[in-house]
């Protein structure tokens, strides 16, 4: 039986997910920007809240962390090199741990570039990526570095097409502006632009995306396209090289 996600706004860009799983009720929440907005989201489904994954230790994900787990007891899960800025864990995990909540089981990621020690949460069907791999961005390398990050992006994209990416933010207008100064002849990244723009105007997030959307349209991964290599006077460079490229115009732009 699938998942149930949910996505939650919270504070001005940030995103929260609840992991429900039907059969048993375990319910995870991944990252808690804010208290409130979660615990509404269980409340108005009457579901209880078992387990708390953090991604990674910034703190629009993780200072609610502490008011959810004196509320509801859950567990609190993160990444052991991680473990020294993140709230008391009950549950220290690297990659290639398993992690169940209920009957899902997941397999956690090192996705570290953004910061170093970030993890992602991959269940069937959906991995939870915050600020490594988001919709049409990545996160700035405040820690890690290019190599690091072109990794780990590699890593995820690897994962099933299908997959349902739930990153940690509403960035995604703002990022797809900055895609077109890199792709602007790519038919896919126009057409979801023009989604976005429609869900935006609803007041609809733009969050999740799925892998295959990514691949087709996010600059950094198209660093590997021939065309956009040429568009930035990078023909035959490495792949690693033209996203640094593409990271530090993003930086600037």
């Amino acid at each position: 039986m699938a998942p149930e996600i949910v996505t939650i706004p919270c504070r001005s860009d940030n995103y929260a997910f609840l992991l429900h799983d039907k059969a048993s009720g375990a319910t995870a929440v991944i990252d808690v920007p804010e208290a409130a907005p979660i615990r509404a989201a269980l409340a108005d489904r009457g579901w209880t809240l078992t387990d708390i994954l953090i991604t990674h230790h910034h703190d629009d994900h993780i200072d609610g962390v502490e008011t959810l787990k004196a509320e509801t007891g859950a567990r609190v899960v993160g990444a052991s090199a991680d473990s020294h800025r993140l709230p008391p864990l009950d549950l220290a995990v690297a990659e290639g741990d398993t992690i169940a909540v209920g009957g899902l089981n997941g397999d956690i990621l090192d996705v570290s570039g953004h910061t170093i020690g970030h993890i992602a949460f991959h269940f069937p069907g959906v991995v939870f990526t915050a600020d490594s791999l988001m919709a049409l961005g990545c996160g700035r390398l405040f820690e890690g570095d290019a190599p690091m990050m072109w990794a780990s992006l590699s890593k995820l994209a690897a994962l099933p097409e299908d997959t349902i990416v739930c990153s940690g933010h509403e960035y995604t207008s703002a990022n797809a502006a900055f895609a077109a100064t890199i792709d602007p002849d790519n038919a896919a990244l126009k057409a979801r632009t023009e989604d976005i723009a429609r869900k935006r105007a609803s007041g609809a997030p733009t969050v999740p995306s799925i892998l295959s959307e990514e691949l087709a349209t996010n600059p950094f991964y198209r660093a590997k396209a021939p065309e956009v290599k040429a568009r930035l006077g990078m023909a035959g460079a490495p792949d690693v090289d033209v996203f640094a490229e593409i990271r530090r115009r993003k930086d600037a732009f």
